[in-house]
């Protein structure tokens, strides 16, 4: 079992003829990812790293019954592929893109939702299943080692490092989820625990938030009204100046809200284990397995 890729998945490289759609694509297939097309609009008919490229979505589909999509497009047209995805039912639609406008977020959010397709991301570094070698995303492959845990995080850069004290503790994962960095994402924390809840390939989940928005809050309610697998997170940002941007769009605390105190307090009262750092994060798994 996966979530939302697995060993059928098909990939189209949205923007493949790109310095980063290039590259990232061998990367994808050095892992084992199926991608079988890409798109560029008035490229049709070459190909790269021996993928075949064509003009749209549409076509790509078509030749290679493909499920699922990952855009390398400028933030100024990234909806605009996104929406083209959409439109032929690839599901889940990876946008990797960062700085889109708030407005084509909500836009590609909401019309995505419509018609049940999971947009991840946008700014993230995408979705990995180790447990059958699919990774759709920019993430190191090396640093996932296949298991039982289930882990999603708003940080890239943090889920690499998590991933890695995992694997150094001989703890594996069974699907990794960049959420995404953006104050409009497409899957939520509270979605994917919904997912892993239901993947028999997952014993354990880990969450990592960071200040900003209230997701981390919802998500811990939801645990509180009976998850059934333990649950151990981390949050970025304790000592974060209010009102200061942190890296992400969506790493800002506004007020009284959004804070990484606030944060910390509802996942513990609804019995998670919160690591006080991120090498912090295997140990609390280790005794959650037990």
């Amino acid at each position: 079992m996966a979530v939302l890729v697995d060993k059928k998945t098909r990939v189209i490289v949205q923007g493949i003829t790109g310095s980063q759609g290039t590259f990232h694509t061998a990367s994808m297939l050095k892992y084992g990812t199926k991608v079988v097309a890409g798109t560029s609009p008035g490229k049709g008919g070459t190909d790269v790293n021996g993928v075949p490229v064509y003009d749209t979505v549409r076509e790509a589909k078509r030749e290679h019954d493909a499920t699922a999509s990952i855009i390398f497009i400028p933030a100024a047209y990234a909806a605009d592929a996104a929406l083209e995805a959409i439109s032929e039912g690839l599901n889940p639609v990876v946008v990797i893109t960062e700085h889109l406008p708030v407005k084509d977020e909500i836009r590609v959010i909401h019309v995505a939702a419509q018609k049940g397709i999971t947009i991840i991301g946008p700014n993230t570094p995408g979705i990995i299943t180790p447990i059958v070698k699919q990774k759709v995303g920019i993430m190191p492959g090396h640093v996932f080692s296949p298991g039982n845990v289930g882990l999603m995080s708003r940080s890239g850069t943090l889920t690499y490092e998590i991933a890695a004290g995992m694997t150094l503790a001989g703890i594996g994962i069974s699907t990794a989820i960049g959420l995404g960095g953006d104050p409009c994402v497409g899957l939520t924390p509270t979605e994917g625990l919904k997912l892993f809840r239901n993947d028999k390939a997952t014993r354990a989940v880990v969450l990592v938030g960071e200040i900003g928005g209230d997701a981390e809050e919802r998500a811990a309610s939801f645990v509180s009204k009976g998850f059934d697998l333990p649950v151990v997170a981390f949050i970025a940002g304790r000592t974060a100046p209010p009102g200061k941007r942190m890296g992400h769009a969506g790493a800002i605390i506004s007020g009284s809200t959004g804070t990484a105190e606030a944060k910390i307090k509802a996942l513990k009262d609804a019995g998670v284990a919160v690591a006080e750092r991120p090498s912090q994060v295997a140990e609390l798994l280790r005794k959650a397995l037990k």
